[in-house]
């Protein structure tokens, strides 16, 4: 794991170009691990590759331990007889630079279903047992996911707490009843799962043999409407009668909002996840590093404490920090996993004890530049005051692309830039900050694409707190081109972030 000097990009899969209206698992996938291995980069970030719902969102996802079906490549199910070029034939007009979700979904969920009743019918007997393998193995987060998957599509996808009484409540006898009664939707739900984990385990393979990680990304929460909640009501703060939420997950008003961030996920009951020796947090930890190389905790300091805001609450200005027991957490997961690859999203409002949270367990923080020149030389944001375990980024997948950032900053904050620059080259500013993260003394630094591209804030990927039309961004297929990818290298190169001689 380089934890060592070394760089790399941030892209979701999203994002490649590809013939179905979304980055999946096929050729753009591997064809960008190319770039990345030509232009020196040893590390590959992701966002949460959970099924989206509402507002695609991939930190609001039906399942924590789940792939999303969408970023399943028909092109790599027609390679295995599963679908026939002629399925293809009718291919809706999607756009280039964006994700329209709705008509991929329409597009992609048919040909899935066609490609899950192939498989019933000319799977191979090597195959029919590489999919039973894969359920058992699995079996402690997919019984339930693909049951709630099955058992959603006949509520109109309605969220799980307004079901009927017995099968939200778990009763054992309607679960029995439904799982006889939606087998079929079950095995779609569980073959879908089987495709994206092998397709993704192969392109990670194609990765790694070419000295690329993959870092994956953990929410701290998790959504209301998940087989997580569903499956686990009691390590929740819900209300025990309408399983509505109880405690509400956000962050106080800051950088991003004046009225704080109200996210609406429960919060943990702490209390009975001690009891379980953290059980659930011990599977998810152990599921992600099933399929990645390192893991970034997204929103770091809720493990010491977190903003609770009661349920009827509009906006998160009335919450209040509560304690967590992150220590003991952490402590467990090491004693059942071993020493855990993982970076801590840092960011917002960090306090002495989410600092010592960190240290005591060595996991880098992050550094973020766009908010490197707003204030005075004690920021901790300037590359002057970096630690060396730290993962330096232009902008995250919250900011706008540095390009955007740069045509909206502050006179004030622009003038520091320029201090601290001396000047802005030919090449750009976007090549300027990149140039600044991968000078600086942190063993790691991340870019988005976006940057590397240099394209402005049509290319952002998320506006926090905005409902709807965020994640959508990708690039054009010849994006890619051999001169960035040489650019880049070169500059990776001199500051010392290229891979070793093996």
């Amino acid at each position: 794991m380089p934890y060592s000097r070394s760089s790399g990009i941030l892209l979701h899969p999203t994002s490649f170009p590809s013939r179905f209206g979304i980055g999946d698992l096929g050729t753009g996938a591997y064809r960008f691990i190319d770039f990345l291995q030509e232009s020196n980069q040893q590390c590959w970030q992701v966002l949460p590759l959970g099924p989206t719902g509402y507002g695609n969102s991939p930190y609001m996802s039906y399942s924590a331990m789940a792939g999303n079906p969408l970023l399943i490549s028909p092109e790599k199910l027609q390679s295995e007889g599963l679908l026939q070029e002629e399925d293809f034939a009718n291919l809706a007009a999607f756009p280039t630079e964006k994700v329209d979700f709705q008509l991929v979904t329409e597009t992609k969920i048919p040909l899935l279903n066609k490609a899950c009743v192939n498989f019933k019918t000319k799977a191979t007997p090597e195959q029919q047992q590489a999919f039973r393998d894969f359920c058992q193995s699995k079996a402690y987060w997919l019984d339930d996911y693909a049951l709630f998957m099955a058992l959603k599509d006949t509520q109109q996808s309605a969220s799980w707490h307004t079901w009927e009484p017995e099968i939200a409540q778990r009763k054992p006898e309607a679960i029995e009843a439904a799982q006889q009664q939606l087998e079929q939707d079950i095995f779609y739900h569980k073959f879908t799962q089987y495709e994206f984990f092998r397709q993704w385990s192969q392109l990670k393979q194609y990765a790694n043999e070419r000295g690329i990680f993959i870092i994956g990304d953990i929410p701290i929460y998790v959504a209301h409407d998940s087989a997580d909640v569903w499956a686990n009501p009691e390590i929740f703060c819900l209300d025990e009668q309408t399983g509505e939420v109880e405690l509400m997950a956000g962050v106080p008003p800051d950088y991003f909002s004046a009225t704080g961030q109200l996210w609406g996920n429960p919060v943990y009951n702490w209390e009975k996840l001690q009891k379980q020796n953290f059980k659930w947090w011990v599977q998810r930890f152990a599921a992600m590093l099933d399929y990645v190389d390192i893991i970034r905790i997204d929103h770091f300091r809720g493990f010491a404490a977190f903003w609770g805001v009661p349920k009827g609450e509009e906006t998160a200005i009335n919450g209040s920090w509560i304690e967590a027991p992150g220590e003991e957490l952490f402590e467990t997961i090491k004693q059942q996993l071993g020493k855990l690859p993982v970076l801590a999203e840092d960011l917002g409002t960090i306090t002495p004890d989410v600092e010592a949270l960190r240290d005591k367990f060595e996991f880098p923080g992050m550094k973020v530049l766009q908010f490197a020149f707003g204030s005075d030389p004690a920021n901790p944001y300037l590359p002057f005051n970096y630690p060396r375990n730290a993962v330096v980024y232009t902008g995250t997948h919250d900011n706008d692309t540095t390009i955007g950032w740069f045509n909206q900053a502050s006179d004030w904050e622009k003038h520091n830039l320029w201090l601290y620059l001396g000047c802005i080259s030919p090449d750009g500013i976007h090549w300027d900050l990149i140039r600044l993260a991968l000078s600086s003394v942190a063993n790691l630094a991340i870019i988005p694409l976006q940057d590397v591209l240099g394209l402005d804030s049509h290319a952002r990927m998320n506006f926090p707190s905005k409902a709807e039309g965020n994640w959508e961004w990708r690039y054009h297929e010849h994006a890619l081109v051999q001169d960035l990818a040489h650019k880049l290298k070169a500059i990776t190169t001199l500051c010392g972030r290229a891979p070793q001689p093996r």
